[in-house]
């Protein structure tokens, strides 16, 4: 038993210095922790700083995208509106000329028809010579030309 105690011993004693060799290297890591600790804790700020950096100007960025989409909208709407307008408008005046040379037009042709009647009396009414005097100047001319018939077969 005497040898087998002696290896124990020997055991224990090479497991206590082993023991104290990795405590001594614990001790070591504990300094190195502690600093990877608080590197990493600086770390976990700086990058919070730079998210709320990066929120802003992620904010910023919409707030110009939401911005130009805006503008952008309401330019093609009023190009939309100004070309809505003009087609509108196209359309109601061929609408309109349709609509006078269909409607309009021959109604005033009826009405005018019956006036232009009056006014052509209404003129011979107020100068009822020159219309006879437009029948006498035709006779003249036709007795003028005959006489001048006349007289040429007689010369002949």
């Amino acid at each position: 038993m005497n040898g087998t105690s002696s290896a124990r011993e020997a055991l224990i004693a090479e497991t206590l210095g082993e023991m104290a060799a990795l405590l001594d290297r614990v001790e070591a890591v504990a300094p190195a922790l502690d600093a990877s600790r608080l590197a990493l804790i600086n770390a976990s700020t700086e990058l919070a700083g730079q998210a709320t950096a990066f929120e802003s100007r992620m904010a910023g960025i919409t707030e110009n995208a939401k911005l130009q989409a805006v503008k952008h909208i309401a330019r093609r709407t009023d190009e939309i509106t100004r070309v809505s307008a003009e087609v509108q408008t196209r359309a109601m005046e061929e609408a309109a000329r349709m609509l006078f040379r269909t409607e309009v037009g021959p109604a005033l042709q009826r009405v005018a028809m019956p006036l232009q009647h009056l006014a052509d009396l209404a003129h011979r009414g107020a100068h009822p010579w020159q219309h006879w005097l437009t029948h006498a100047a035709t006779a003249a001319a036709a007795s003028a030309a005959t006489w001048a018939l006349a007289a040429w077969l007689w010369a002949r």
